[in-house]
């Protein structure tokens, strides 16, 4: 074998000359495969570390049948994934597991429709090793693309869609969410407790479960529920100001508490997510009600900074946000198994579903 000069990238011919072994157990070893005794193992780690050597990426997934890349999917348009902190959070948490496994972490986003056909041309491209996909529609094409391609995903939310038309929704898949409808039932049983009589929902798009969920966790804790006290938005500070808005024209304009308690008006909102909650607020503000004096309100989420920074602060649910993106990383990378050659997949894991907890504010 050549001399290697100073300078020269080193080889992994030279690691294994370091090491005292041939090159195939050399690579062996650099690649994750077994098959090695453990002395041999660590003097091949050791000149690792002695000559600075880093795999060529090309080379390694020639081996190992690995791109040590995971697409993050996220089925909304850039100007609410920039605009909403639940998206970066998320991320935040994935990107903290795939970074403390050494893989890298390829962002899609999903701006129409079209975009589904670019995606899955780089998907079935053979450029990563699986898929994390959240904020899914229930008509969204993505899970009928992965199963196609035998692409090993798993998605934030509890899924809605079915597998073909007439079919009831695909629950077979791995999934990780939050208690949705418990913690809408905890918040909205809290302002039961305050008091509360004539309590509205601002509901978000009851195209994604986790809206549909947190609007029959309000139902479930109310004995009669009247559907002119629900009004939809889209989890934006401009849908809940909308929202508001509509429920306050529809019932009078006034707050049951502040006009004596006749009955008519609203006196307590909850709120599918923190950002609509903070548009209620506005609206309510603006119209001259006090928060939460006349009418008290409640999100979901708890996304640094919206909660803490509404005015008044909300009182809210929180869900472990980037706990959920970590856990969504940590099931993916659990069901691969890239031992010993070509890519194994593991049994998709069973869904994860976490807890939630009622943080109380100045707003309840």
């Amino acid at each position: 074998m050549p001399e290697q000069r100073p300078g020269d990238r080193p080889t992994l011919e030279a690691v294994a000359a370091r090491a005292g072994v041939s090159r195939a157990t050399a690579s062996r070893v650099v690649n994750g495969g077994d098959g090695v005794r453990p002395h041999l193992v660590d003097k091949v780690r050791t000149a690792v570390r002695e000559l600075a050597y880093v795999p060529n990426p090309a080379a390694r997934a020639l081996v190992t049948r690995r791109t040590g890349a995971i697409a993050v999917i996220i089925a909304e348009p850039e100007t609410r994934i920039f605009s909403d902190p639940f998206f970066s959070r998320q991320v935040r948490g994935i990107s903290k597991e795939l970074t403390a496994h050494d893989m890298q972490l390829v962002l899609l986003l999903v701006e129409d429709r079209g975009d589904y056909e670019r995606i899955e041309r780089y998907l079935a491209g053979g450029h990563v090793d699986g898929a994390l996909a959240f904020s899914l529609h229930t008509d969204d094409p993505l899970p009928a693309i992965t199963r196609r391609i035998g692409l090993p995903t798993v998605y934030g939310g509890r899924p809605g869609w079915t597998t073909g038309p007439g079919e009831e929704p695909d629950e077979t898949v791995a999934y990780v969410d939050a208690d949705n409808r418990g913690g809408a039932r905890e918040a909205v049983r809290y302002l039961l407790a305050q008091g509360r009589e004539r309590i509205a929902h601002i509901a978000g798009p009851l195209d994604q479960t986790s809206a549909a969920d947190r609007l029959s966790g309000y139902r479930d804790a109310l004995a009669d529920t009247c559907p002119a006290l629900v009004a939809l938005g889209d989890f934006t500070v401009a849908g809940g100001a909308r929202a508001m808005a509509e429920l306050l024209d529809r019932h009078g304009g006034n707050g049951g508490r502040a006009r004596g308690g006749s009955g008519s008006g609203i006196d307590a909102v909850f709120a599918a997510n923190d950002l609509m909650a903070t548009g209620a607020l506005r609206v309510l503000r603006e119209r001259g009600h006090a928060v939460p004096a006349e009418v008290a309100v409640v999100g979901f989420d708890d996304a640094e900074p919206v909660a803490q920074a509404a005015d008044p602060p909300l009182t809210t649910v929180r869900q472990d946000i980037e706990g959920m993106g970590r856990l969504m990383a940590r099931l993916l990378l659990g069901s691969l198994d890239g031992g010993g050659g070509a890519q194994r997949r593991r049994a998709a894991p069973d869904p994860v579903i976490t807890t939630t907890s009622l943080v109380r504010r100045a707003s309840a």
